[in-house]
């Protein structure tokens, strides 16, 4: 199963964020992949500095 950080949507396997250590919740939709955070506009709009796979809502 998936989580998301409630803090900064990041999706993992765990229940506490590994990037910025807050806690995780399996209520998240959308599904965000950021490759180039760098050249990603999308990235640089939700703050997004780490490629990787995010959600767009946490709850």
């Amino acid at each position: 199963m998936l989580y998301a950080c409630t803090h900064c949507n990041l999706l993992t396997e765990k229940q506490q964020c590994p990037e910025c250590k807050n806690p995780t919740s399996s209520n998240w939709s959308g599904l965000l992949i950021i490759t180039d955070p760098e050249e990603s506009e999308v990235a640089r709009e939700l703050g997004i500095t780490k490629a990787g796979e995010y959600a767009l809502r946490v709850r």
